[in-house]
This record gives structure tokens, sequence and C-alpha cells, in this order.
């Protein structure tokens, strides 16, 4: 994993995500494929689901799912965040995030992208007391 990863600091995004997640009752997770897939959107929603994003209790998993070598990256939510959310927001993290890629900044940019989907969920998805972890905070590698 250590190789594969050289361009991302992992143990900062998993600390990311369990920060974020610490706010909310929402799942985040991170995957990055080293594939080049032909049809992106098509790989990260198969990840999303093999992942069990769309099986958390309140629809409110979120997947970034990124493809190094095709230069290409996803933002999925489920349906109980994206109908709260709209597509404005996950078009503004999708730009935040780009413009750190584009400078070669990959670990920023998936921090600055876990940051503000973290605040976004906390807002909508507040953590409960007897809430549980239901997914791994670990990056996920294909």
């Amino acid at each position: 994993m250590a190789s594969f990863f050289s361009r991302f600091d992992s143990e900062r995004i998993v600390a990311a995500i369990s920060a974020a997640e610490r706010r909310t009752s929402a799942e985040l997770r991170v995957h990055v494929t080293k594939r080049v897939p032909e049809d992106l959107d098509f790989r990260a929603l198969r990840r999303f689901h093999l992942l069990g994003m769309a099986k958390t209790e309140q629809r409110n998993g979120v997947l970034i799912y990124i493809a190094p070598r095709a230069r290409k990256f996803r933002i999925l939510g489920d349906e109980g965040i994206h109908a709260k959310a709209g597509d404005d927001f996950w078009k503004g993290v999708a730009s935040v995030m780009e413009a750190h890629f584009r400078k070669e900044q990959f670990t920023e940019g998936v921090l600055v992208g876990i940051g503000l989907l973290g605040e976004e969920l906390a807002r909508h998805f507040p953590r409960a007391r007897d809430d549980k972890d239901e997914l791994p905070n670990k990056i996920d590698e294909e």
C-alpha cells in the first residue's frame, strides 16, 4: 500500500475521516484505484455499492473515488445526503479538490474535500449519542 499511496498521506486522510465522522452519523470512505477505468462513473458506483455505502441506516454514505492514473475522481453521496446537499454542493467540493490536484497537492485535496463533506454531513446528520461507526475509516484500494 505504501508504494501506491506515495503521493497520498494515508495516515492524515484516515485521521481526517475519523475527525469528520466524530461530528456526524454519516459514513465517509476514500477509494483509490490503480486502474484506468474506461467508465469512471460505473466503476465509482460499483465500488460505492461493494463498500456498503448504500447500506447505511440514514443513507448518508459518501465515497471519494480517485483514479490517479486516469487523473480523474468522483464524489458519490447516497440518496439521504444528496437530497439535502444538492448538485451545487457536490460540484463545489469537486472544484476545490480539483484545484489542489492540479497543483499535485493530492493529500491536501482529499483533506479539504473530507473537511467540506464533514461540515455538510454534520449539519444535516449530526452525530447521535448512540451512533455507531458503520463502515471502516480506512482507505480502500483496488
